[in-house]
């Protein structure tokens, strides 16, 4: 259910019923969105995770709210910030994949609501738009990860084309350590811009929303040896038990064929996992920088600080890497929210929400006006009081490349429910259901147990209800819209 139907009170109601101390008059906080790319939730201090070092993000958890089960709209970078963007799930503005983008540039985004409400929306660094679009949003410096030509085509593969690449990806040759790479010349530009601004911004200027997209720890895998030293031979293996890969649905086996991870020896895996942890680190180094840089400045106190990632990284679980699929890697993001100025640290919140209604959360923060069209609901009486009702769902959807068919996640209490559409008339639909309270690991899919039929029967319904048709429907929209791709306006003539 959105949240936008839902009765609202004033930003002067809210100021007055907060528990901490308000700020001076009736201002409203800044908002600092620091949104990393394939940081997957589990490798992090605060995530209890005790080889992983990551110091800043974890003080920033001390001082704040650990959401433990967050969820991206979609696991692919793409369409995931085009939800962000338009707080929408990807299905509902045709963000099907990489090359897809929203349906114009003045969609009521999450930045032209905050903008109407009387703040300055910003971004720096990623955020995967094209380059004639900004979706309300005034960019501090120029960077070549918002400057994609979007053509809307997606290319799927054929079910029944099982041939093996004849190696494996040139990717896992960036399984390396190395002192520069373009993820860390991004990154250290992104950290050093946004400080810059931070160190600037006065309390007499309007309000803003900054969303800071950092590509880190994105691939490809390479840091400097100081941080690949700290994790060598200390990051286990994944755990696959045996015949695991052949009983996965066909679109996670397709994966493993078109990204060519098949057969990835244990080496590489291994280097991979350890590089992984590092460029972790590295990043939350960078995010270590630019929080020094806003406590050295005079807006400190009057902003908010929210650390989430776009989606999470597979690090060879699951036979798979980076994305793409519905397993707790991929779909799974971190999620810290702090303002002491309201809200006690050190709290965590374990029930199902999403990017959507982070998104949301910041409008009503900001005393913006959600569109009616938007989905998701305010996590803000949730963050107020954890005895509070939450739906504990989350809904995410993949339409992307390197599979045959669509799939759909839904995450409701502790059941993960995935759908995956028919490719052809040949092929059937297949399920996934896991209990991650008992199977966090996900091997075990009881969707076709025959005593968890009416659980199925349940959770497809309110799939249904949460995407607002029929997955087999959208996927045959998604097929329509993708094959020809955009016409256009800015071709040279």
């Amino acid at each position: 259910m959105s949240g936008a139907n839902r009765g609202r009170r004033s930003l002067l109601e809210r100021l007055s019923s907060w528990t901490g101390r308000p700020p001076a008059g009736s201002r409203p906080p800044n908002v600092l969105l620091i949104l990393s790319d394939e940081h997957n939730a589990g490798v992090a201090g605060f995530a209890g995770n005790r080889v992983a070092r990551t110091p800043n993000l974890d003080d920033l958890a001390a001082r704040g709210v650990v959401f433990d089960s967050c969820y991206c709209n979609s696991p692919l970078c793409g369409p995931s910030r085009m939800s962000i963007t338009a707080v929408r799930h990807p299905s509902r503005v045709g963000a099907w994949g990489n090359a897809s983008w929203l349906p114009s540039d003045d969609v009521p985004s999450i930045a032209r609501a905050m903008n109407a409400a009387g703040y300055e929306s910003l971004l720096c660094g990623k955020q995967h738009y094209d380059a004639t679009r900004r979706y309300g949003f005034r960019e501090l410096g120029s960077w070549r990860t918002n400057q994609y030509r979007k053509t809307g085509i997606v290319r799927r593969r054929d079910p029944d084309d099982w041939t093996p690449p004849g190696q494996i990806s040139k990717r896992f040759s960036n399984f390396r350590p190395g002192d520069d790479s373009p993820v860390m010349r991004h990154d250290r530009a992104v950290t050093e811009t946004a400080g810059s601004f931070l160190r600037r911004r006065s309390r007499k200027d309007a309000p803003f929303f900054m969303l800071v997209g950092y590509l880190a720890p994105h691939f490809p895998l390479i840091v400097p040896n100081e941080y690949w030293n700290r994790y060598r031979g200390r990051v286990p293996l994944p755990e696959i038990p045996p015949d695991h890969l052949e009983s996965q649905p066909r679109n996670y086996r397709h994966l493993r064929l078109g990204f060519a991870m098949h057969d990835v020896p244990e080496e590489t895996v291994r280097r991979g996992r350890e590089l992984y942890y590092g460029l972790s680190e590295w990043m939350d180094d960078q995010v270590g920088r630019l929080l020094g840089a806003l406590r050295r400045s005079r807006v400190a106190d009057d902003t908010v600080v929210i650390y989430a990632s776009d989606h999470g990284e597979m690090l060879g679980e699951h036979g798979l890497w980076w994305k793409n699929c519905a397993y707790e890697g991929a779909t799974r993001v971190p999620l810290v929210v702090s303002w002491p100025e309201r809200w006690k640290g050190g709290q965590r919140r374990s029930g199902a929400c999403s990017l959507v209604d982070l998104m949301q959360s910041i409008a009503e923060l900001g005393g913006a006006e959600p569109d009616d069209a938007w989905d998701g609901d305010s996590l803000c009486s949730w963050l107020d009081a954890a005895e509070s009702p939450w739906k504990d769902r989350a809904l995410s959807e993949y339409y992307g490349h390197n599979v045959t068919s669509a799939s759909t996640m839904l995450r409701s209490g502790p059941w993960k429910y995935v759908y995956h559409t028919p490719p052809d008339p040949r092929h059937p639909a297949e399920r996934e259901l896991y209990d991650l309270a008992t199977d966090p690991g996900e091997f075990d899919n009881r969707a076709e147990d025959p005593e968890q039929a009416r659980r199925v029967e349940t959770l497809h319904r309110e799939l249904v209800h949460e995407v607002g048709e029929d997955p087999d429907d959208v996927d045959a929209r998604c097929r329509a819209e993708v094959a020809t791709g955009y016409p256009r306006s800015d071709e040279p003539s």
